[in-house]
């Protein structure tokens, strides 16, 4: 024997309200979230260890980096790849030799960075970065 249903319940959500919850909930979370902005990376500079003026200009050879990326030594304009042998070259000649490095404020750090591996390869190690001190004068405190 068979049974019938006489009727029928209906499984209908009731969504007469539902735009109601979602707009509430969509204002919610734009009052109650914090935007940070990203500040990139932190980075930790290096301090001089010490400060002092080089009085004997004999014993000193200047590389400059400019910001086009050419290297000058002892005012001559080097190939990267030739400031290893010359400063080897040089210190042969004069092993109390100190390297003063100076850069222009726009030069690539990936530049000097070989400049100093050119240095390193040559074991030139008294190597010192010249900095303007009119200029750090001029700089705004925290700048």
């Amino acid at each position: 024997m068979r049974f019938t249903r006489k009727s029928r319940v209906g499984a209908a959500v009731p969504t007469a309200s539902m735009a109601d919850i979602a707009f509430l909930l969509l204002v919610f979370f734009m009052v109650s979230t914090v935007f940070i902005r990203f500040r990139g990376i932190p980075v930790t500079l290096p301090e001089a260890e010490r400060v002092e003026k080089l009085e004997m200009r004999r014993h000193v050879t200047s590389i400059w980096v400019g910001a086009n990326g050419a290297v000058n030594v002892d005012d001559k304009t080097v190939p990267l790849q030739d400031v290893g042998p010359l400063i080897h070259a040089k210190l042969v000649a004069n092993p109390r030799l100190i390297i003063s490095i100076k850069g222009d404020g726009q030069a690539e750090f990936g530049t000097i960075s070989d400049v100093l591996q050119e240095l390193r390869r040559v074991e030139a190690l008294r190597v010192n970065f010249a900095t303007d001190r009119e200029r750090e004068a001029a700089l705004p405190a925290g700048g």
